[in-house]
């Protein structure tokens, strides 16, 4: 008899694409508290917070089979924060509405531009994790859009030296991407996995 409880995340994951009810129980004992916890410290809300994390927990077993993480942890995580910042979005686009009852309300534009700007400040979060100079040459060549040689000229280091610092925040921000889980979120929520 396999006991759960001493399995790895990723153990539990594999059995859990198999529609494994046992492993699926376990991930929520193991996750619940912990996720609700981090819900609850950006909602304010007991009762959201306990919405959000039950919506993700029906989620990941509706999408059991098709759950590719490798970091069980940091996508449970990904995946409540990315529900919070939908919520809080939602919230400020009704009051919007509210003000201005010209506009025209598009849901599934609002889905796709709360999606692109989550992904965003995703990925901004990642690059002032990057080393120093690897960010500083990653917002030179991203946000002011310089060439490679002018910020070679700029930061006093040769063109090469600015190569190798993008492909390498370019590769930490996509393993991140991966591990987290990320853009599969996204993904799922365009097919409406993921909207409530």
């Amino acid at each position: 008899m396999v006991a759960y409880s001493t399995l790895s995340d990723q153990e539990l994951t594999a059995l859990l694409k198999n529609g494994d009810q046992t492993a699926f129980a376990q991930i929520y004992e193991r996750y619940w508290s912990i996720m609700l916890a981090l819900a609850y410290n950006h909602t304010k809300d007991k009762s959201a917070a306990q919405e959000i994390v039950q919506e993700l927990f029906i989620s990941v077993w509706k999408r059991a089979d098709i759950l590719t993480v490798d970091n069980l942890k940091g996508y449970l995580a990904t995946a409540v924060k990315f529900s919070v910042f939908k919520q809080i979005e939602r919230e400020r686009r009704k009051k919007e509405i509210e003000k201005n009852t010209q506009m025209i309300f598009n849901p599934d534009e609002d889905v796709q531009k709360i999606e692109a700007k989550f992904l965003q400040e995703y990925i901004n979060g990642q690059i002032e994790q990057l080393p120093e100079k690897c960010r500083m040459v990653f917002n030179y060549s991203r946000v002011q859009n310089l060439s490679i040689p002018e910020i070679a000229q700029k930061m006093g280091i040769s063109e090469k030296t600015v190569e190798g610092h993008l492909t390498k925040g370019l590769k930490t921000i996509k393993i991140n991407l991966k591990d987290s889980g990320v853009l599969m979120l996204v993904a799922s929520a365009t097919t409406h996995l993921w909207v409530n």
